[in-house]
């Protein structure tokens, strides 16, 4: 029977940890253990037949590390190599158990993270990535294994690629599951409703959670995967956080406890459970025996129409959404310039500009015939998302545009447009299917718009029912019955309105419109529009793309959601209302400013994340400050409030880095003034690492760039270093920190022995460590003089150190 039919009906059980279980055979600090796959396959069956014993129904392979980052033939090991020794190791267990037992039993192809982080944040471009996993995942179909298991994953982006290449590769059931913080979110941001509908979105057959802490940290997480998910959940915890017993690494939930917590979540719904680091055959045994014979508690569809962008969700139905239209050279020349002659700067600061009026999403046009659309759509997609959190409306009638569009988007996008004519649900229902997304469906089809409400229903129908025929349900469209100017029609307005009103009835589902279409070629067009607004807002409008600029239309819409109770507290409309300036108009097309605004608009820049901007104010600020004033009165302080704001969970790791670039943009200018003899001015040398063993250098890289940008010099080693290469570069450079981090239970050890190194070799230097199988306690109990869990932390620690 497959998986996906036992799922239906029982609850199944994933294996333990293995690292654990290789260093209690033997495993050294620092070996890789894939490698196991060839040198010791006996080893490797033994741990999975041992699990299998204790009530697995799913083992996973011994790959968690295995991509050609790690494993590219240069030192006698391809990823074929260990993929395929691997799947066998699982296979030979899984087929000698089920002779034995009788019980049907699956092996999954582990696939982890590759280690580094994806661009903008970092220098692994998202096609590489999707390269990179479909070897495996190649490798893995081809050898055997029944299930493809996504694991680990902290950023979303490089979630969608393994999924992607998934996907792509084969055709085995895909399971996924994320590792979430104390607040419920991924380490580059995004919540459990974002993941949950991206994944859904790319058609994951299973999502869930997975390593960080112990069942009972997870509570929080699981609950909100159960609201929100419509697809079985997964939960595979640590046994708790790890400590040093006796110079063994031990975890603090034994089998029992840990048993209990599942227990209790199965009754809640969840699925599949199993366990992570720590975890042991023990564990598993006592799971089994605490699940089985549980009912199934069936999982609930979910309906709600969400779009979110790899970091936040926007709920569409709860309240009109507003899609801010003003990325589009339709009408503004400003954008056609700026898409003309690739001045995307331009564009980026517009986006900034439109999320701090209060839109929800951002319409994203470059629809020029003289441009290359498809490439520049990409870009622009790829740029915006840089720099900031809201989700996107990829706004294109070329199928190639939108698929390049839609390929790289990080989230769940808002796809504008399909239309009833079978060439456009022919070209755009696969992109939906395979990449996700709200469909926005307009009224017209090949005999034009109808000028009837009955006329366009019709139209919407096929849309909805051709969409059923690719597998995307209602709740992922929107309908578009067009807004027509009245200039030309003057009963345009009130058929639209009426459409508004009939589709959502008759139908059930969302409704968008173009609002400032109705007053085209009339005077003071905000009047009608407004007023125009409102009655839409009347009649259930889901969602208007409008101009954020226009006040009259963000009053009417503030006051609309006061008056129907839509505004819990009234909180958005006293906001609104106090923001309210008594000026008519606001400029936003200035590319230049006043001196005496120069620093406010550095400030700005750098929260925002704008390189090109904070190095253009810069230059025009080095004429009246020094470069030194620039960064103490200006560019650390700017540092320090979006640092703040990442420690309370207000800030991202996107946009800590992406203010990062534009502080190092800034410094850069300053550097090329800076006379040559202050440019080696540093508040101290500082050395990092990824200790032996480790090739997942994410952590390591966030903290290089926040302390160069806080003014020191960062000595990186890279990953996958020895003890002694550590020590060897702190007593050359002479430095009085060092910096070490570690992803996986089996690479500790090798932190553990850099430490003491460190500490016997030069006593005088201290150091910081940090990592996801990390914690205070941990770090205290290998010698390590800080356990720093995030980047923010660890500058404060230098600061600490070196007296700033």
């Amino acid at each position: 029977m497959s998986i996906i039919d036992r799922m239906k009906n029982e609850i199944l059980l994933f294996d333990g940890g293995l690292g654990t279980q290789l260093q209690e055979r033997g495993l050294r600090a620092g070996e890789l253990p894939e490698i196991w796959n060839i040198t010791h396959p006996d080893v490797i069956c033994d741990i999975h037949m041992s699990y299998l014993e204790a009530g697995s129904d799913i083992i996973t392979t011994n790959t968690f590390g295995a991509n050609s980052l790690k494993y590219n033939g240069k030192d006698g090991y391809s990823v074929y190599d260990i993929v395929s020794a691997a799947v066998k190791c699982a296979k030979k267990a899984a087929a000698e158990y089920s002779l034995i037992s009788g019980r049907e039993v699956y092996t999954a192809l582990d696939v982890g993270p590759s280690g580094r982080m994806l661009s903008p944040l970092g220098d692994l471009d998202f096609e590489d990535a999707v390269g990179l996993f479909a070897e495996v995942v190649k490798t893995g179909a081809e050898c055997g294994a029944d299930i493809v298991l996504i694991e680990t994953m902290n950023d979303s982006y490089e979630t969608k690629a393994a999924v992607l290449a998934a996907k792509e590769n084969c055709s085995l059931p895909v399971f996924v599951t994320n590792v979430y913080d104390e607040s419920a979110h991924l380490m580059t941001g995004a919540d459990v409703c974002t993941m949950v509908s991206l994944l859904e979105g790319l058609r994951a057959d299973a999502i869930g959670i997975n390593c960080g802490f112990g069942p009972e940290a997870m509570r929080g997480a699981v609950s909100e995967l159960l609201e929100y998910a419509s697809i079985p959940v997964i939960v595979n915890p640590n046994a708790g956080l790890p400590r040093v017993l006796n110079g063994k690494t031990v975890y603090d939930v034994p089998p029992e406890d840990f048993a209990a917590s599942l227990a209790e979540m199965v009754d809640a719904g969840v699925r599949l459970v199993g366990g992570c680091c720590g975890t042991t055959p023990a564990h598993i045994k006592a799971l089994s025996a605490a699940v089985k014979g549980k009912r199934i508690k069936q999982t609930a569809k979910k309906n709600r129409t969400v779009v979110t962008s790899g970091v936040q969700s926007v709920f569409i139905g709860e309240k009109t959404a507003l899609i801010g239209e003003r990325i589009n050279p339709t009408g503004k020349r400003r954008i056609k310039d700026a898409l003309r002659t690739q001045n995307y700067g331009i564009i980026l600061e517009e986006a900034i500009s439109q999320e701090k009026k209060g839109v929800h999403i951002l319409d994203v046009n470059a629809g020029l015939p003289e441009i290359d659309e498809a490439s520049v759509i990409e870009k622009l997609v790829f740029d915006i998302q840089g720099i900031t959190n809201l989700p996107l409306q990829i706004d294109t009638s070329d199928p190639a545009a939108m698929e390049r569009a839609l390929r790289i988007y990080n989230g769940k996008a808002m796809i504008n447009s399909v239309n009833g004519k079978e060439e456009s649900m022919n070209a755009v229902f696969p992109l939906a299917a395979k990449y996700g997304g709200v469909i926005v469906g307009l009224t017209l089809d090949e005999n034009g718009i109808p000028q009837t409400a009955e006329g366009r229903l019709a139209i919407a129908r096929r849309i909805c029912a051709r969409a059923g025929e690719y597998g995307i349900l209602k709740k992922d469209i929107v309908i578009d019955p067009l807004v027509m100017a009245v200039s030309a029609d003057q009963t345009a307005a009130r058929v639209t309105l009426d459409s508004v009103k009939l589709i959502k009835e008759e139908l059930g589902v969302g409704v968008s419109l173009g609002v400032s279409n109705v007053s085209f070629g009339l005077p003071e067009r905000d009047y009608l529009n407004s007023v125009f607004f409102a009655e839409a807002l009347s009649r259930g409008l889901d969602a208007a793309i409008m101009n954020p600029y226009a006040e009259q239309m963000m009053t009417v819409y503030h006051t609309h959601l006061a008056l129907s109770g839509k505004d819990a507290n009234f909180n958005e409309y006293i906001m609104y209302a106090s923001s309210v300036k008594t000026s008519v108009e606001v400029s936003h097309g200035a590319d230049t400013l006043k001196t005496g605004e120069q620093s406010t608009e550095l400030d700005r820049a750098i929260v925002s994340g704008l390189a090109e901007k904070s190095a253009q104010i810069t230059k025009v600020l080095l004429e009246t400050n020094t470069g030194l004033e620039i960064i103490d009165r200006y560019i650390i302080p700017s540092l320090n409030e979006v640092g703040e704001g990442f420690e309370q969970k207000r800030v991202f790791l996107p946009q800590l880095l992406m203010s990062a670039e534009a502080a190092k943009a800034s410094f850069d200018v300053i550097k090329e003034n800076m006379p040559k003899d202050s440019e080696g001015a540093s508040k101290g040398k500082i050395v990092l690492a990824t200790v032996k063993g480790d090739i997942h250098d994410i952590g390591k890289n966030i903290v290089k760039v926040l302390l160069e940008n806080f003014g020191y010099t960062v000595i990186d080693l890279g990953r996958d270093v020895p003890p002694e290469t550590v020590l060897h570069a702190a007593k050359e450079h002479n430095v009085k920190m060092v910096g070490l981090s570690a992803l996986m239970t089996t690479t500790v050890p090798a932190m553990e022995e850099t430490v003491k190194l460190i500490h016997a070799e030069l006593p005088e230097c201290v150091t910081a460590v940090g990592g996801a199988v990390l914690s205070a306690e941990y770090a205290e109990m290998i010698g390590a003089d800080r356990y720093c869990k995030d980047a923010m932390e660890t500058v404060r620690y230098a600061n600490e150190i070196f007296g700033h």
